[in-house]
């Protein structure tokens, strides 16, 4: 997809009058002359991605905040936005302004196919040389943790084309399981202490809570899991089943190369199959769901806040904003989490993509290296503060009120690979009376701080909010730090994240047939052996094609 595309979809949205105007523009490439304001400061354009409820303090606004004053503080520079909108709406102004030939400054792209085009098509800045004389050695270390993927992700020809955002690895995905429950039936797991369960633990568990009925609802369910069964990511992982297809060192939806060199979906392995040979079995016992599968998000919600249900998989964060309406119906509802052990004695996980959304910058603007300026003042400086309330009050402030991310300049992320470690310890830290408040760097970790502290003080009168925080962040995040201080993670990293044409075509239905068929297999409508001819339906589908796209690919880059 080419330049003319970008013009398709502008051109798309647009009433019959100003189509004519909208194509001839793209025939232009023209780009807005750099300007500065009467005072000297330069100007800086932008597209920026907005949120709903950014929390912004009256009569601060994307363009005017504690964030753009700051930079026309440090850098001389005044940000003006060309564009400001949220979601869908901010890819289309994305695609008009390419239309139009008056691409701003910087903005962000949100796929690196997007940011191929804009390569393809000459639109935008190499930023090699600004960044390796301007990018701080603290924002080299971040992507340095990555081993530098996110900057390879941005990189064509040898050449850095954008600014990436991160994204660390919160592997594994946790079995939640009603501690309180457990204690009532009398039930030990993890008398080791190393956190790990394995999956004849899980079902005896779960048969007695089915059994048992600890939640007296008079009609208990086994362990609920959505219909489509699998996700991309781990942040997406809540009532998949990863943790169980780990076990086997299986990784469905992740483009893998097997041990003969050949690219495969982790959803068509024999040790995928393995996984829903569990699934199956544990079906037909009653271990799972009898419903699964046809059930919505919001029927499984109610089934674990209603107390039917006492086990869910999911990420760390899960208590946050799943696990903490069980906790609003139920004063006494405690969780315990649990990654399960593969067969090899390790917790089997794979690598997240590491790249969040790209900053590009326009080909011709005469001042890139602000680009890389904003990177390091607030991915570095402001960051890396010694006393943020007092060398940035305002930025302090904002931490206080929660204000949105997407007010900063850059709506993207860029920290540490091992930022959910980091951020995990200083918690421990202050819990435990090695730091003060003080020395926690920022406003949402203190918050964090003092909510663990808080529930630990009182863990009956404490709020949900608390209740959440110190079951995410002490049961969460600390096996997360366990695991990778002890080495029981066995990592797997995909080698291909991103988009092909025939996935762009083909992938939804590919998807579609996969939840479709483990569907079938795990409820006994199709043998487990039907999974080699869902294996073949999908390679004849498109899957064949994909994986060969991927390895033209790869072999490019």
């Amino acid at each position: 997809m080419k330049y003319k595309t970008f013009c398709k979809r502008a051109a798309l949205g647009l009433m019959a009058t100003s189509l004519t105007l909208s194509l001839a523009a793209c025939m232009d490439n023209s780009s807005s002359g750099d300007s500065v304001t009467e005072d000297g400061k330069t100007i800086i354009t932008m597209g920026r991605v907005t949120a709903a409820n950014s929390k912004l303090p009256e009569g601060d606004t994307y363009e005017n905040n504690a964030y753009t004053r700051l930079v026309e503080e440090k850098l001389d520079a005044k940000i003006v936005d060309q564009f400001e909108a949220e979601g869908d709406d901010y890819n289309r102004q994305v695609a008009l302004a390419i239309a139009s030939g008056e691409l701003p400054d910087m903005m962000r792209v949100d796929s690196r196919e997007e940011l191929k085009e804009l390569v393809e098509n000459d639109l935008i800045a190499d930023l090699t040389e600004v960044y390796d004389k301007n990018a701080s050695d603290f924002i080299k270390e971040v992507y340095g943790t990555y081993d530098n993927r996110t900057l390879e992700d941005a990189t064509f020809d040898g050449k850095l084309m954008a600014i990436p955002g991160t994204i660390g690895d919160s592997a594994p995905n946790i079995v939640w399981i009603r501690k309180d429950w457990m204690d009532t039936l009398g039930i030990k797991l993890d008398t080791d202490g190393d956190r790990q369960i394995t999956l004849d633990e899980l079902e005896s568990t779960a048969k007695a809570f089915v059994d048992k009925d600890p939640g007296s609802t008079g009609n208990p369910v086994g362990i609920p899991f959505a219909s489509w069964l699998n996700a991309g990511d781990y942040g997406g992982s809540g009532m998949n089943m990863t943790s169980i297809a780990g076990v086997f060192n299986a990784h469905p939806r992740m483009w893998l190369e097997d041990s003969k060199g050949n690219i495969v979906n982790g959803s068509t392995t024999e040790e995928t199959k393995q996984a829903l040979g569990v699934m199956a079995d544990w079906f037909k016992k009653g271990i799972i769901d009898p419903q699964f599968g046809t059930r919505t998000w919001d029927d499984i919600m109610a089934l674990v806040t209603n107390g039917q249900t006492g086990i869910v998989t999911g990420p760390w964060h899960i208590p946050d904003w799943g696990l903490s309406t069980v906790r609003g119906m139920d004063k006494n509802a405690e969780f315990a989490a649990y990654a399960i052990e593969g067969e090899n004695g390790k917790v089997n996980v794979f690598h997240n993509n590491p790249t969040g959304q790209f900053i590009v910058v326009r080909k011709d603007y005469e001042h890139p290296e602000l680009a890389i300026k904003i990177l390091n003042l607030f991915y570095d400086e402001i960051l890396n503060a010694d006393d943020l309330q007092k060398d940035y009050p305002e930025i302090y402030k904002y931490g206080e009120l929660a204000v949105d991310g997407s007010t900063r300049p850059f709506n993207i992320e860029v920290y540490k690979s091992t930022n959910i470690i980091d951020e995990y310890k200083y918690i421990q830290e202050a819990v435990e009376g090695k730091i003060s408040m003080d020395d926690i760097p920022t406003a949402g970790l203190k918050i964090d701080a003092k909510s663990v502290m808080a529930y630990q003080n009182d863990p009956e009168g404490a709020g949900t909010s608390e209740w959440a925080k110190y079951h995410s962040r002490m049961l969460g995040m600390s096996m997360i730090d366990k695991f990778t201080n002890e080495e029981q993670f066995n990592w797997t990293t995909p080698v291909f994240f991103g988009n092909t044409p025939t996935m762009e075509k083909k992938g939804a239905n590919l998807l579609k047939l996969e939840e479709e068929d483990f569907i079938k297999i795990v409820t006994g409508n199709k043998p487990l052996d039907y999974f080699d001819t869902f294996v073949a339906n999908w390679k004849k589908q498109g899957g064949d094609e994909i994986a060969a796209e991927i390895k033209e690919e790869l072999a490019n880059k």
